[in-house]
């Protein structure tokens, strides 16, 4: 199976309680990590692929090996392959280390990278994946999943936020742990929902 995230923002410290940006009610990174961990964990089979949509981690150090091990660190201890389409907070160097330390699962390498973005074809629908919301005027088919925008969605029926900290999860039926990845069934639904709020709306 496949999955969809953006902006987990590991150890990413200013995130932390309550502020305009993007809320995260954890008193620490390690508590905001590890839940992530576990949610994904939960879901997310080791034989699964999950499209990471940017904004991976904001923890910098001096050296950088540092901060890039410890980040590294908790990206192993997540199931499945990693394919990462690079954030605004996502250095070539981070994925170059990554690249440099990478793993393999099922025969391939735990990590991929992208730099812009990533086209996945499903159920007669494409899926243009990218960390920034792209305007792509009048199309048949083509959703643009994102991140980078927090608790803000996109007034424009074609484009999706699926950040860890989306309000458009509340398309969804049932709400999902925080940090869990999109199935392909949630990514529908959303889609299908967001479609009919905007009938009732234009």
């Amino acid at each position: 199976m496949i999955f969809f995230t953006s902006d987990t923002h590991f150890y990413h410290k200013d995130l932390l309680g309550m502020n305009d940006f993007a809320p995260r009610p954890f008193l620490t990174v390690e508590d905001m990590n590890e839940e992530i961990i576990r949610n994904w964990n939960s879901r997310v089979k080791p034989t699964d692929t999950t499209y990471h949509l940017g904004d991976v981690a904001l923890y910098f150090t001096h050296p950088a090996s540092k901060s890039n091990e410890a980040v590294l660190q908790i990206l192993l201890q997540l199931n499945g392959r990693i394919i990462f389409i690079k954030g605004n907070h996502d250095s070539r160097d981070f994925f170059k280390y990554l690249d440099k330390n990478n793993v393999e699962v099922n025969g391939k390498p735990k990590f991929e990278f992208h730099d812009v973005g990533v086209i996945v074809k499903y159920d007669h629908r494409q899926y243009y994946l990218t960390h920034y919301p792209m305007m792509l005027g009048i199309v048949n088919q083509i959703i643009n999943l994102h991140g980078h925008i927090h608790h803000y969605a996109v007034p424009i029926k074609e484009n999706l936020n699926v950040g860890v900290d989306s309000p458009e999860l509340d398309y969804l039926t049932k709400k999902i742990p925080f940090g869990t990845p999109l199935s392909t069934s949630d990514i529908e639904l959303m889609v299908e929902r967001k479609f009919e709020d905007f009938k009732k709306r234009h």
